[in-house]
């Protein structure tokens, strides 16, 4: 990317594509049934941000309970929730900021930092969902927090790199517009 510069158009959309990925899995994770799963048989337990479900035995219907009666259902929903929207905005401006002919670099430092606080909301609702799920629920055999979860802290993660990506790139405004002349390590003949 460094190299042709941001105006080679194959790698000016890197970021934004890899914050659109990041949104595709905060879909995921906002709307799977997988932040808990049973590990073993008898498979009772599921739960999501939302709601908890669990089957009296097996092959019997599944009975599920809001989430959302518990303060800290609310707070860990919530956290995610908005930790998940900054993430949107950060994908719109940074769609914007690309789109724009000449770069904005410190718009694209202030999309950097936004970012930031994006993750650590994420990360306040990705602590808050396990510490109080497993001291409030009653949980039967061994469960495991799954695949949706994971696409939480996936979506964390990806908010923590790309915000260190986007608060550096103006570092490198010279190279990356071609602005610095080449310098060679040999001497000619």
């Amino acid at each position: 990317m460094v190299k042709y510069g941001l105006d080679y158009t194959r790698c000016r959309w890197i970021l934004p594509l890899l914050l659109g990925i990041g949104v595709i899995f905060g879909i995921i994770a906002l709307a799977a049934r997988g932040w808990l799963e049973s590990q073993t048989l008898p498979y009772v337990h599921q739960a999501s941000l939302w709601e908890s479900c669990r089957k009296p035995f097996e092959g019997g219907e599944w009975r599920c309970e809001s989430l959302m009666g518990y303060a800290w259902g609310r707070a860990a929903a919530a956290t995610y929730l908005v930790g998940f929207i900054l993430l949107v905005i950060c994908f719109a401006l940074a769609i914007i900021a690309f789109a724009i002919d000449t770069l904005r670099f410190n718009f694209i430092r202030g999309i950097g930092g936004l970012l930031f606080v994006a993750a650590v909301f994420s990360i306040m609702g990705l602590v808050i969902y396990p510490v109080k799920f497993s001291s409030e629920i009653e949980m039967t055999g061994i469960n495991m927090f799954s695949w949706a979860y994971g696409f939480g802290w996936t979506t964390a993660i990806m908010e923590i790199c790309l915000g260190f990506f986007f608060c550096c790139l103006p570092n490198y405004e010279d190279q990356i517009l071609g602005n610095v002349k080449p310098t060679y390590f040999y001497s000619s003949p």
